[in-house]
C-alpha cells in the first residue's frame, strides 16, 4: 500500500448495531493503513430511544457526520419515508466525506437507505452479516438480500451465509468468512461485573433474572401489541414468583412505538421486581448474559432479538425466542422457540432456571457464530482489498442461467 491511509466510512443506525460494529470500528482506528469516519444517525439521535450517540463518545470514537432520518409515526408509509430521508440527507455527506470504502452493517432501513446512497455514487461499499436469513415476517431478509447485492464487498458470520451469498451469484473473492464481530467483544472479557451489577440493577443472585426485549414484525406492525401482551402475562407470573425481569425498549420499527406505550403502561401496574431501561448498553448487557456461566446465578434471555440467538451461546445463557422473527436463523441448543403464549413462555422460561438437563446442554452449547477476531480480519480485508473502480465496482453474475433436469444453475 501507499502511505496514505484508505479512508473507511462507517454507518450506524441504532445502539444494537453499534453494539456489533465496535470491534470493526475499533480495528479499523488500530489499523496503520486505516482511518475512518463514523457517520451516526436514527436512532442514536433520538432521545426516545437513549440518544445513543452519546454512548459511542464515551467509547473514545469521534463522530464525524449526524444523519438526521425522519422516523416520525407508525404507519406503513413510515419506514419508506425514512428510507427516502435518508438518502437525501446522507448522499451530500458522503459527497464531502468522499470515503474510499463505505461500511454498512446488517438488515435495517436506516443501512437500506445507506447502501443505496453509497451504490449509487460508485463509493465501493462493505456489507456486514449478509446472506443470513429471519423468515418470520419482518422485511429483514429482503432488505439484506438487497443490501447484498447493492455492496461490493460482504463479511459473513458463518459459512451458511457464505454459501447463500454465492448462491446469489456474487463473485467468490468478495465474500469473507468472518465470524460475529460482538463475540470480540465478548472474548476480551469487558464487561459489568456481578458486583456493579448488583448495584446497578439492584439484583439478588439468589433470585432468577429475566432479560427481555421484543420487537415488532415489520410485516405485522398492526399486531405489536396483541403479540406482546402473552409475553408481559408469562413476565408477571414470574415475577410473582420471585424472578427479577429486565425489560428493555424495542427498535425504532413500525410497531415499535406501540410497543414502547405498552411497556410504560405496563411498568405502571408490574410487581416491583420488574424494572424497564430504553438502553442497557453493551457493557451491562454482556455482563448481565455472563452471569449465566455463574454456578450461584440463573440468568435466562427471553424475547425476540437477534441477540439472543447470537451472542447468548457464547455465555452458555438460556434463551426463550417468541414468535417468529428470527425463524430460519442458525442458532445454537441453548435457544428454546415458543408461540405467542403466555403459559409457552412461561414453561420454556421456567425450564431455562430448573431443568438441569438443559442447563447443561445449555453451558456446553456450540457457539455457531465464530471465535472472536471478526473486526481484525474485516479490517485487514479492507486495507488489502483491491480498490481499481473497474475491478470493484464492476460486479460480474457468477450464475449463467442454464436450466439441467427443471433445475437452474
Amino acid at each position: 500500500m501507499s502511505n496514505k491511509k484508505r479512508i473507511v466510512a462507517v454507518f450506524s443506525g441504532n445502539r444494537a448495531e453499534y453494539g456489533l460494529q465496535y470491534p470493526i470500528l475499533r480495528a479499523i482506528k488500530e489499523h496503520p493503513d486505516l482511518d475512518y469516519r463514523l457517520v451516526v444517525s436514527g436512532a442514536h439521535l433520538d432521545s426516545n430511544f437513549g440518544r445513543t450517540i452519546t454512548e459511542i463518545r464515551d467509547d473514545g470514537f469521534q463522530v464525524d457526520a449526524e444523519v438526521a432520518i425522519d422516523m416520525s409515526g407508525g404507519e406503513k408509509v413510515s419506514t419508506a419515508r425514512a428510507i427516502g430521508s435518508g438518502i437525501l440527507s446522507l448522499a451530500p455527506v458522503l459527497q464531502s466525506m468522499n470515503p474510499d470504502i463505505f461500511l454498512v452493517y446488517a438488515d435495517r432501513f436506516e443501512g437500506f437507505a445507506a447502501v443505496i446512497t453509497s451504490s449509487q455514487m460508485n463509493i465501493p461499499t462493505a456489507h456486514v452479516e449478509g446472506g443470513d436469513i429471519t423468515e418470520g415476517g419482518a422485511l429483514d431478509d429482503s432488505v439484506r438480500h438487497a443490501m447484498t447485492k447493492l455492496a461490493h464487498l460482504h463479511y459473513t458470520t458463518n459459512q451458511q451465509a457464505t454459501n447463500r451469498i454465492l448462491a446469489m451469484g456474487e463473485e467468490p473473492w468478495r465474500v469473507h468468512t468472518v465470524g460475529f464481530p460482538a463475540i470480540d467483544l465478548i472474548m476480551d472479557g469487558n464487561y459489568a461485573t456481578p458486583g456493579e451489577l448488583t448495584q446497578r440493577f439492584t439484583l439478588d443472585a439468589t433470585r432468577p433474572v429475566l432479560l427481555f426485549t421484543q420487537h415488532s414484525i415489520t410485516t405485522e406492525f398492526e399486531e405489536a401489541a396483541p403479540q406482546l401482551r402473552p409475553s408481559l402475562d408469562a413476565l408477571t407470573r414470574l415475577a410473582h414468583e420471585g424472578v427479577q425481569v429486565i425489560l428493555t425498549y424495542p427498535n425504532n420499527d413500525a410497531g415499535g412505538e406501540t410497543i414502547m406505550q405498552a411497556l410504560e403502561e405496563y411498568l405502571g401496574t408490574a410487581p416491583q421486581n420488574i424494572q424497564l431501561h430504553k438502553s442497557l448498553g453493551r457493557y451491562a448487557y454482556h455482563g448481565l448474559l455472563a452471569l449465566a456461566k455463574l454456578n450461584d446465578w440463573r440468568v435466562a434471555c427471553v424475547g425476540n432479538s437477534s441477540s439472543g440467538i447470537k451472542e447468548t451461546p457464547v455465555f452458555g445463557c438460556p434463551t426463550v425466542n417468541i414468535g417468529s422473527r428470527q425463524q430460519g436463523r442458525l442458532c445454537g441448543e441453548n435457544v428454546i422457540h415458543v408461540n405467542y403464549d403466555k403459559d409457552e413462555i412461561y414453561s420454556a422460561v421456567h425450564r431455562c432456571y430448573f431443568d438441569s438437563s438443559f442447563r447443561s446442554i445449555c453451558a456446553l452449547a456450540e457457539n455457531p457464530y465464530g471465535g472472536g477476531n471478526a473486526g481484525k480480519l474485516i479490517a485487514e480485508s479492507l486495507a488489502n482489498i483491491d480498490l481499481d473502480p473497474k475491478h470493484i465496482l464492476r460486479k460480474r453474475m457468477m450464475l449463467n442461467g442454464e436450466s439441467k433436469d427443471g433445475w437452474f444453475r
